[in-house]
């Protein structure tokens, strides 16, 4: 399931320089970029498997690791080998399925609770997203970073100093947080469905298939929120699910910790990776603002179950490998993986930086010692107002459309690569990438070719290769 939950920028480097009100302008312009809203019967059918298979696949990953050493095939082998396949299937899912625990549910809903408060009253910053479909420029709460440091102070003093809970606590209920998770997903989903047809946050800008099954995944609203500022993707995107990557990562380090007498050096490199993603994340909460998943992404299952089950759970399938098989890196193998990360978040974080410049200068400033080429556009939203934008056409954004991609990819292996060779499912996470990054470049080819139209056939024959220069 392509879920949201890899923070890539879109191509667009956007800078809102004046907005004209247009006069006789079809106020259908702005539904031309945007969701979609005319879906085909096979996207629907595929719609309807992502909605039954992806929770099936969660359900498959923790199976797998709980009760099989994170051995992917094991179960599935274990029933195909079987006198009687329907027998061994009951037998597997009774033994293996996680159980409802009253204190895992508090857990849960204790932390996602806690998550809420500090989103809504921690001192902020605003920031603001690109402008809507609907013409709408979003002011949004920017604080993420200090709940960050508070969420885990809290956690490792309550585990540390106070002794309120061990620190592997997140491991040791597992799998009554995986239910709770699943219970506040589905009640999330259905909840912005019915709320998106009640009492929408921004009529305007919801997107209508006439599918149900595609609304239900893909969601109708764009920004639902709770007042002026408690917005739904921001929150869910960012809060709670991104804060407890690094969480989920400790208290399985924690738990490694109990089971084998050390933590290894694989486990440490994952942890290190991990969280340098997620503070840069945070550290750079404004720009992610303007990101696919708050620029375009409605607010459907995809976002509100999947930031709530899908991030967490297969996210940090890595240390839930390295829990069950501890990894001992050598030296060489350690400096390999370590180059490769951190070459892939060096390209990801120099190539995004560029185009903040060139949106803050209004393209008027030096790439890598040149001045940056832009194509100035222009655009219409469905109120009947003009916008100008950027697009950057040199630097990294020259080579391809996408050269950040690039880095988010070799941070990505170089997760994975931390749990060695033996088994396939931790490295699921890079194969899961490439899909979901290779399917975003199309969305963003389609979204910007509705929104920009001559401009951007213009930046394709300027900029032809989508990801890899000379490759694709």
């Amino acid at each position: 399931m392509a879920v949201q939950q890899r923070k890539t920028v879109v191509t667009e480097t956007t800078k809102t320089e004046t907005t004209t009100t247009t006069k006789n302008v079809d106020h259908q312009v702005g539904k031309t970029w945007g969701r979609d809203r005319d879906v085909s019967f096979g996207t629907i059918l595929i719609s309807l498997g992502i909605l039954v298979m992806s929770p099936i696949w969660v359900l498959y990953t923790y199976i797998s690791c709980n009760g099989y050493q994170c051995a992917m095939s094991a179960p599935a082998l274990e029933i195909y080998n079987a006198p009687d396949a329907l027998v061994a299937l009951k037998t597997l899912l009774a033994r293996e399925l996680p159980t409802f625990s009253p204190y895992a549910a508090r857990l849960f809903f204790t932390w996602l609770t806690f998550q809420a408060v500090l989103y809504a009253f921690l001192p902020a910053q605003i920031g603001y997203g690109q402008r809507t479909p609907a013409g709408h420029l979003l002011p949004y709460k920017v604080n993420g970073l200090l709940a960050w440091f508070i969420s885990h102070a809290i956690y490792a003093a309550g585990g540390l100093y106070f002794g309120w809970w061990k620190l592997s606590i997140i491991h040791d209920n597992w799998g009554g947080l995986l239910i709770a998770a699943n219970a506040y997903g589905y009640f999330l989903t259905f909840f912005c469905y019915i709320k998106a047809h009640l009492f929408p946050s921004h009529a305007a800008d919801r997107k209508f298939s006439g599918s149900f099954i595609y609304d239900l995944l893909m969601g109708i609203e764009f920004n639902p929120r709770f007042g002026k500022y408690f917005d739904f993707k921001l929150f869910h995107n960012g809060r709670p699910g991104i804060v407890a990557w690094t969480m989920i990562n400790l208290s399985f380090a924690a738990a490694q910790y109990q089971k084998i007498g050390y933590v290894t050096n694989s486990m440490i490199l994952l942890n290190l990776l991990h969280a340098t993603y997620v503070l840069d994340f945070f550290y750079n909460e404004d720009w992610y603002l303007r990101t696919i998943d708050i620029a375009h992404d409605h607010f459907g299952f995809y976002l509100a179950w999947g930031d709530s089950v899908w991030l967490p759970w297969l996210y940090t399938l890595q240390s839930h490998y390295l829990v069950r098989n501890p990894v001992d890196l050598t030296p060489v193998q350690f400096g390999i993986i370590f180059t490769i990360g951190f070459t892939g978040y060096f390209i990801f974080r120099s190539v995004n930086h560029q185009k903040d410049i060139v949106r803050s200068t209004n393209g008027e400033c030096m790439i890598w010692g040149k001045p940056a080429k832009v194509i100035r556009t222009s655009f219409v939203t469905s109120d009947g107002k003009t916008h100008k934008s950027l697009l950057l056409c040199s630097g990294y954004w020259g080579l391809s459309r996408h050269f950040n991609y690039v880095g988010d990819l070799l941070i990505s292996l170089a997760m994975c690569m931390t749990c060695g060779t033996k088994h396939l499912l931790p490295y699921f996470y890079i194969i899961y990438m490439t899909i979901l990054l290779l399917h975003r470049i199309q969305r963003d080819h389609t979204r910007c070719k509705g929104k920009y139209g001559k401009y951007w056939e213009e930046y394709m024959k300027v900029v032809p290769y989508k990801l890899i220069p000379y490759v694709y």
